[in-house]
């Protein structure tokens, strides 16, 4: 019976859940004990320098993908040099020096960077290959290091697909549906392989009508509210709920704000005077 992989939960708001530099390094140290977290520490750093300053489309740091990645990867038990890679997976992108990571973090480290810019990822992998990624073993081979940093990375992506342009958001899911979700299932890992088909699912069959009661609820939710804050308060949810993707998400939201709204009205109506006691 194979055993069932947890990951990061999945959100497609605002990374407020990112993972931390030191929760990865725990994972890590957890599966690999004698590992040295000082590579880790590295690689957080080299990330950090050459992608300062850059963002995602959906405004957060874009070294919260970096860990992201590196987070997912960490849970399919990789060793340590290929969680350095999976920081560093878009390093490429920047204006690094092409023999500055082989330099500060091993040849090793910078091998499967290029790897993984140029692996094709196949709906039906070749036997045996990422057979490592569904078992306990320490020593992966490379095919299936340079195939967990690929699959960590759609994944991310496909959590945060929302804030990309609709054009590229059914490009992207399409691909994801067709190719990564076979790929992950047919390595071991169902728990991967379900993720990624409902996220791209979701994006090429959206539930239409579930969005539109959502939305209508919403806006019958603010005749609750002060007619000068109705607008604000339409606009920020409406924001909020072309975030989610999935039936589910926007169904938990709009249910959330809808048991919130009679203290939320009585809140913004409250005098200030009586505030202020």
């Amino acid at each position: 019976m194979k055993t069932q992989r947890r990951f990061p939960p999945s959100s497609t708001a605002r990374t407020d859940l990112t993972p931390t530099l030191e929760g990865v390094i725990a994972v890590v140290r957890s599966r690999h004990p004698d590992s040295d977290a000082g590579l880790l520490e590295r690689a957080y750093v080299e990330a950090s320098i050459w992608h300062a300053g850059q963002r995602r489309r959906s405004g957060d740091p874009y070294i919260t993908h970096c860990l992201a990645v590196a987070a997912i990867v960490a849970e399919l038990r990789m060793p340590p040099p290929v969680v350095c890679a999976a920081l560093l997976h878009d390093v490429e992108d920047t204006a690094c020096p092409p023999q500055r990571i082989a330099d500060q973090l091993g040849q090793e480290v910078a091998d499967l960077i290029a790897a993984v810019r140029t692996a094709v990822v196949s709906a039906h992998p070749q036997t045996g290959e990422g057979a490592m990624l569904a078992s306990d073993a320490a020593a992966p081979s490379w095919e299936t290091a340079v195939l967990a940093i690929r699959l960590a990375d759609r994944l991310h992506n496909m959590r945060t697909i929302a804030f990309v342009a609709p054009a590229r958001r059914l490009l992207k899911a399409r691909e994801t549906l067709d190719v990564f979700a076979p790929a992950a299932s047919a390595v071991g890992l169902e728990t991967v392989g379900r993720e990624l088909q409902d996220l791209a699912s979701a994006v090429l069959q959206p539930a239409v009508s579930s969005y539109a009661v959502t939305g209508r609820l919403l806006t019958v939710l603010t005749l609750l509210l002060p007619s000068q804050q109705r607008a604000r308060w339409q606009e920020e949810w409406s924001a909020d709920l072309a975030a989610l993707t999935t039936r589910r998400a926007r169904t938990r939201f709009t249910l959330h704000v809808l048991l919130g709204a009679p203290r939320l009205s009585m809140t913004l109506r409250r005098p200030a005077s009586q505030e202020q006691r």
